[in-house]
């Protein structure tokens, strides 16, 4: 599945009518978020995350989005089931993303 753009506009909207979600929260000036991005991609398209709906959402522009989840540092992961938030995690490791992934299966 490809990785959807989301905004204040429609992020309430988007984690509650998909069962499993997960929220990249990047910076445009974060060289991290920016680094990570291709791995992200590749995961969503990863048939082990088959079911799980992969969400951008630009931090600075989007201060609900980013409250939902009490976004603190860049990158930023949240995983959401059934609308509500689960997890989260500040990392720009591959290996740390699957393990928060891992929680939603």
């Amino acid at each position: 599945m490809a990785v959807i753009v989301s905004s204040d506009v429609d992020f309430k909207q988007k984690v509650q009518e998909s069962e499993k979600v997960v929220v990249k929260y990047f910076a445009d000036w974060c060289g991290s978020c920016k680094l990570f991005s291709p791995k992200y991609r590749r995961l969503s398209e990863d048939e082990r995350f088959a079911g799980i709906t992969f969400l951008d959402v630009n931090a600075e522009e989007n201060p609900e989005a980013r409250k939902m989840a009490n976004v603190s540092n860049l990158p930023f992961f949240a995983v959401f089931k059934n609308g509500e938030l689960l997890e989260t995690v500040t990392t720009s490791k591959e290996e740390a993303f699957v393990e928060l992934l891992s929680h939603l299966n």
